[in-house]
């Protein structure tokens, strides 16, 4: 009897020791769930909350690097200047700055030339550098593209610098002049030589003035908001008549043809401008009792039609060196001829920008002794005004404000006849000047 019970005690104790293993074992198992899985302890670090909305909408590259310097996030203009590759900073004075200020948490800046990826020509990207602690794990680098902004500035440099030099020839011979006309007082045809030459500079100092003033008219104003119908013949005449004097003195004949009928949208002002300071040039670059001529057509494109207007010359021509620069503020090809004619460098500065206002382009074919052909390309009318118009609505759609675009200007042709004056029909019979 005594056995059967000890028997019965011992299985009553184990079934409640089988129950409290059991329960423990369940409540081990729901903390077990609830507990965080072992793996993403040691995952990537997380951003902190808004960070990444913050970093998407910011214009500068932004890096964010671990305790390890693994990049934990990186926009995509990071990966287009090339920083990061491979998941690593791969720019060493950036990488060396950010484990400096992960160590004393001080915000540091630097400006930096980087090479250019994809480049063999050795031009460097300019950025400036900016490394700040992000927590207490995490570093922010924020990297600003300069290159632009440097290029920009050294053209203004050289804009003034130009300016300065061009301003201070003709003031300095007003100047000079001015004191020999004093001191040959009493000499009556001393005088009447000195007081031509200072007209002559008088003249000159106010033509660079004017263009200077157009120059600066054409790059700021948006010449599509005053744009109207213009008719082709209305500006070659306007163009012959400003260059009448020039060309009559020199017995240039002047020959127009294919311009009837023909339209261009625009401000007619600046490309009265542009088309006048190509005759002017023509003129003024052409030999005595030669032609000069001025012949349109139009150009079939799948965006619309184009007109090109061509004015050709049978000058001094133009070598290879120099028609990559002739678009440049103040260049000149033939400066000694440029000062001769009152020549300021700025007039086919102020054509490229018109014809890229416009949404066109000005080439340039010429051979060496064999003259010259500038082509003004520019959209006709009814094409121009329709894509203006359906930019405009399209923009106003998105609420964003409609900027006038244009190819680049070059100087190579952007079709096989688009320079050549072979390619223009037959000029009519001449108009020579008086």
């Amino acid at each position: 009897m005594d056995v059967n019970a000890a028997v019965a005690a011992v299985a009553a104790i184990a079934g409640v020791l089988t129950g409290v293993i059991a329960m423990l074992a369940f409540r081990f198992s729901e903390r077990e769930q609830r507990r965080p899985p072992r793996t993403s302890l040691h995952t990537d670090p997380v951003l902190p909350p808004g960070v990444d909305t913050v970093l998407s909408v910011l214009r500068s590259s932004a890096v964010v690097l671990d305790e390890a310097d693994g990049v934990v996030k990186a926009s995509s203009a990071a990966y287009a200047l090339g920083l990061v590759r491979g998941g690593k900073l791969a720019v060493e004075p950036m990488l060396q700055m950010a484990r400096d200020t992960r160590r004393d948490g001080e915000i540091r800046q630097v400006e930096l030339d980087l090479p250019r990826r994809g480049t063999g020509r050795g031009e460097a990207l300019a950025v400036s550098a900016r490394v700040a602690p992000l927590g207490s794990r995490l570093v922010l680098l924020l990297v600003e593209d300069l290159t632009e902004a440097r290029r920009i500035e050294a053209v203004r440099r050289d804009f003034v610098a130009n300016v300065s030099h061009e301003l201070k020839t003709p003031v300095g011979a007003l100047s000079l002049l001015s004191e020999a006309v004093m001191d040959a007082s009493d000499d009556p045809e001393a005088v009447e030589r000195f007081a031509g030459r200072m007209q002559i500079e008088a003249t000159r100092l106010t033509n660079l003035v004017q263009e200077l003033i157009d120059l600066s008219r054409v790059q700021n104003d948006d010449p599509l908001e005053d744009a109207e119908p213009v008719r082709v013949d209305e500006l070659v005449a306007e163009a012959i008549d400003r260059c009448r004097h020039a060309a009559g003195t020199k017995e240039i004949t002047m020959a127009t043809g294919g311009t009837a009928d023909l339209y261009v949208w625009g401000n007619r002002g600046q490309l009265a401008a542009a088309l006048g300071n190509l005759v002017e040039n023509a003129v003024n670059y052409s030999p005595a009792r030669t032609r000069v001529g001025i012949a349109a057509r139009r150009v079939a494109q799948p965006g619309g039609d184009m007109l090109e207007i061509a004015v050709t010359d049978q000058g001094i021509g133009i070598s290879e060196k120099d028609k990559e620069r002739v678009f440049e503020r103040f260049y000149r090809v033939d400066p000694a001829r440029s000062r001769a004619t009152g020549g300021t460098g700025l007039g086919l500065a102020i054509v490229k920008h018109v014809a890229a206002s416009h949404g066109g382009e000005v080439t340039v074919w010429s051979a060496e002794g064999q003259g010259s052909t500038f082509t003004l390309r520019l959209p006709e009318a009814g094409a121009a005004r329709d894509r203006t118009r359906q930019t405009s609505h399209r923009d106003e759609s998105v609420g964003l404000d409609r900027e006038a675009g244009g190819s680049p200007s070059s100087s190579h042709p952007s079709s096989p006849h688009s320079s050549d004056p072979s390619a223009y029909e037959t000029l009519p019979s001449p108009e020579v000047l008086p």
